[in-house]
This record gives C-alpha cells, structure tokens and sequence, in this order.
C-alpha cells in the first residue's frame, strides 16, 4: 500500500510541476543551442520559412528561386515556405504557434518582434556562437556557397539584431523612409526644394498650397482635392521627431520615456496643422503614392521600399491613368529639425532561427538564413524595391554598381526614383538609428503612432490640442497598449507579465491532460497489482 501511496505521490507531483511551469512566462524550453561538430548530409530534414511580401511576383520568384539553389546544393533539406502579405500576421502566428512548439524554423521578422519571441526559454536561437563558427559561420569553410564574412556585413545593420547583448537576428534588406516631392507644383509655389527638407519648411509650404480661388479650387493644382504633406507610419513620424528634437524616447533596458514635454509639443505642432488639413495620414486618408500621383499631394513620406508606387512613370501607379498627373519628382530624406544633423530611422526585414529539439535541424535553418544574404539573393531582392544589400560584398559586386548606374534607362527595374531611394539610403547609412528593442518596444511603437493619430483627428475635429487634452490622451494611451502594465524584471529589464490567458488556458489543459494520463497508468497498474 505504501509501495502505491508513492507511485501515486510522483505522479500527482509531476503534474502539479507541469501546471506550475505553464503559469510562468518563458521559463519552459530548450537548454540553449550548441554548434555541432559536423552536419549529416545524409539525413533528411525539412525546415519551413516564413516570408513576407506585397503581392509582388519579383519577390516570390526570388524567394522560390533561393530555395531552388540551396536545395540543388544540399539535396538533403527541403524548404517549405509560407507567404504573408504583412509582417503584422507573420507575428501573430509566431506568438501563436510557441505555445504549440510549432514554429518557423526560419522567419523574416522585426528585432521588436524577437523581443517578444525570446520571453519564451530557447525558443530563438542566438545567433553569436554561429556567426563565429569557423566550419558553418559566416564565411565559413565548410559552406557550399559563397557566405558573406562577418566583416562583410554591414556592421550598424548586423547590431541592429542584437538584443540584451546577444545576436538573434541577420538583417536581410535594409531600408529607410524618404519624403517623395512633387518639385513642380512646389516650384509653382515660389519655392526651391532644398537637398535637406527642414519641418519649418514643409509646414509653411503646406499651408500656402491650401490657397484657394474663387471656384473653391486649390490654386497649386485647380483640383477640389490637396492634401499637402501625407505620412504613411505615424510611429516613424514621432520616433524620428523625438530623436531630432532630443526629446527621450525609451531606454535600452525598457523604461518608458516618450509621455513626456517635447512629445507634447511635437503633437501640438501636428495637431495645428491637421486642423487646417494641410496634414494627414494613411490612416486617415489613404495611401500617399496615391495621392501624390494624381497631383493631390507635394511632400508624401513613405518607406524607400514603396518608391516604385512614386511618380507619375512609377511602374506600380496604382490608380487610372486619368487621374495621373505629369510632375517632376525629388527624392530627399524625412524633414529633419537640423539639416546639418540628419537623422533617419533604419528600417527593413531581418532573418531568425528557432530553436528546435534537433541540432542537425537548427544547422541547416542557419544555413539557409546566410544563404539569403549571398550576393545573388541580395542584389536581386534589391533591385525589386528602394532596398539596399545588408553587405559590402553585394554592394560592391558589379552586378550592382551597374544597376545603380544604369538609374533612369527605363520606368521598370532601373526606375529614377527607385534607385534615388535606394541610393538615400547608401548615402546616409551612418545617419540612420533604431530605437531600443526589448519585450514590449513593439507595444510602444504602435502607441507613437496612435498619438499622432488621435491628435490629427481630434484636431480635425476641432477639438482644442492643449495640457489636458493630451495628459487624457497619454493616460488612455498607456492603458491602451498595457504600458502601464509593464513590469520591470531582472537587470530592470521590462517584461509583459503573465501570459495572455489564451496560453494560459492552452498550458493549463495540457497539465490536466498529463494528470488523467497519469492517473490512467496508475488505475492499470494497480488493477494489474490486485
């Protein structure tokens, strides 16, 4: 009898662990990754890779045939791939399939996605150990294919994937946000457009372009519709003003800064605007490309990956031709509060691996995220958008020196203001920045955006953008995004708390379930016993 007390002890005890572990966030999982000695070529192995893109037939192609040539060169892994068309969904499945233990093996992602991944024990692999592999690292002797030396990658893109000090991301493309102008209608306006656009400029020609004649048409055009100064990412928008104006933003450990005076001043100076409507937003108003194509827009703020949506010859205008507009277009970085500090936010996918229980699995998930970065998949994801190579070795290549000096022969692959795009962001590398990433920095990004948001319709509305206005509006904020709720764990790193309760519940079940199986095994042991 004492024999069936203990046996039924350790299966209550096991159980009761099992329900324990599932309440705590990111303390189950894997021990973490080691490199192994060697990768067994004769074993098959799938891995499945998570991409995103924008309905854009180039890019798929790039992708298929970057599996094709990975493949032909190991014949022993198979490449699934799975396309979204946001990275907004890639990251939900990830959030759901962890608790599943049904992740990508390799995902196109964001480091403030990662941040959120990583809470889970193991669930990321780090990536330092194997950039440094002198066998499988970047570069190393034992690939079959032309891998970019750690060197060779752009050290400031490289850093960007670095989290609490540890490596978990490899960029992929790199990209940055440009002011798109529509320099005739400008020029019309009695203005030159300057190489840097400052705020105060694009403010004041803004409000001269919503000058009116006698008909109720906009002078600048003779149209019933202008909305001068559009901005697609109203998170960018903020984040980049704060960063000019030296307003704070957030720490590197996670403390929240950006409730603060020069955010507060920064929204009053866009709801004046907004009220006037001489400034709008995608969400408010639709996509800038749009807008500027048909001459309804001077200043349209957008991704350099969306340049070929720009301008009246752009190869993917997305409206009819008789609503299009003839223009000359100029390509200049985001306004900027001093012209001789430029300062731009970095931008652009960036590559994971997850951690799985087969090391062999996990190499060859490694191998295939450098794969991506050879010089033919970066020179011709590049050439598809206002990207730009993550390494020296693509960017230097003569495939792509000839590409960009063969800007303007046509509007397809060497469209003008695509490789104007491209080409800001070669110039300007060392004035890019990105904003601290750490389990929570994605909740903050999406509250910067929802600031400006707010304040531009509440203004819009009539609504008076003062002290008490915007203190309701940083309450509600905070509370919206469960910034309030953060919690500051070990080192005073920022953490989200508990698990949301659908993972709970999902953990939980899992528990009961390992209860009845354990109680299951115990009845037919003891029926076998009597």
């Amino acid at each position: 009898m004492r024999r069936k007390m203990r046996l039924l002890g350790a299966v209550l005890l096991i159980s009761a662990c099992t329900l324990l572990l599932g309440g705590c966030h990111g303390k189950v999982g894997r021990v973490g990754f080691a490199v192994p000695e060697s990768f067994d070529e004769a074993k098959k192995i799938e891995i499945t890779f998570w991409a995103k893109n924008d309905t854009n037939k180039t890019q798929v192609n790039i992708y298929n045939n970057a599996i094709k040539g990975f493949e032909e060169l190991y014949p022993n892994i198979k490449v699934g791939i799975k396309l979204y068309t946001n990275y907004g969904d890639i990251y939900n499945d990830v959030i759901t399939n962890i608790s599943t233990g049904t992740t990508p093996n390799v995902c196109i992602t964001y480091p403030d996605h990662i941040a959120t991944y990583k809470t889970g024990a193991n669930v990321v692999t780090p990536l330092d150990e194997l950039v440094a592999d002198e066998k499988y690292g970047l570069g190393g002797s034992e690939l079959k294919f032309d891998s970019p030396a750690k060197d060779e990658v752009i050290e400031k893109f490289l850093e960007e994937g670095r989290i609490d000090g540890v490596l978990y991301a490899l960029p992929f493309m790199r990209s940055t946000e440009a002011c798109y102008i529509n320099k005739s209608y400008v020029e019309k306006l009695g203005y030159e457009v300057p190489d840097v656009l400052t705020w105060d400029f694009v403010w004041e020609v803004s409000e001269k372009a919503m000058e009116k004649d006698a008909d109720g048409n906009f002078k600048v055009n003779g149209q019933k519709v202008m909305i001068p100064f559009l901005y697609k990412s109203t998170d960018n928008m903020l984040i980049q003003m704060l960063d000019q104006y030296g307003g704070e933003y957030s720490t590197d450990d996670g403390q929240i800064l950006m409730f603060n005076d020069t955010t507060k001043q920064l929204l009053q100076t866009i709801g004046e605007h907004a009220a006037t409507k001489s400034f709008s937003t995608f969400k408010i108003s639709s996509y800038p490309a749009n807008f500027l194509n048909a001459g309804q827009c001077l200043f349209a703020v957008d991704s350099t990956a969306g340049s070929t949506w720009m301008g009246s010859d752009a190869p993917l205008v997305d409206i009819s031709p008789d609503k299009l507009v003839q223009f000359e277009v100029a390509v200049r970085p985001v306004p900027q509060a001093d012209p001789e500090h430029i300062r731009m936010i970095s931008q652009g996918p960036s590559v994971c691996v997850f951690n799985k229980d087969d090391p062999q699995e996990v190499l060859a998930s490694w191998m295939f995220a450098q794969y991506l970065m050879t010089n033919d998949v970066q020179n011709a994801y590049s050439q598809t958008e206002g990207y730009v190579p993550v390494t020296s070795k693509a960017r230097e290549s003569s495939d792509y020196q000839s590409y960009l000096a063969a800007a303007g022969q046509d509007n397809n692959e060497h469209y003008q203001v695509k490789i104007d795009a491209s080409q800001l962001i070669l110039d300007h590398t060392e004035d890019t920045f990105v904003t601290p990433v750490f389990n929570g920095s994605a909740s903050l990004r999406d509250a910067a955006g929802h600031l400006v948001e707010d304040v531009s319709k509440g203004a819009r509305r009539k609504k008076t953008i003062d002290d008490a206005y915007l203190d309701q509006l940083f309450a509600d904020t905070q509370q919206l995004y469960r910034l309030d709720q953060l919690e500051t764990g070990e080192g005073g790193k920022r953490e989200l708390g508990p698990l949301p309760r659908t993972a709970s519940v999902l953990l939980g079940s899992l528990g009961i379930a390992w209860v009845l199986i354990g109680l299951y095994l115990l009845g037919g042991w003891l029926r076998k016993r009597g």
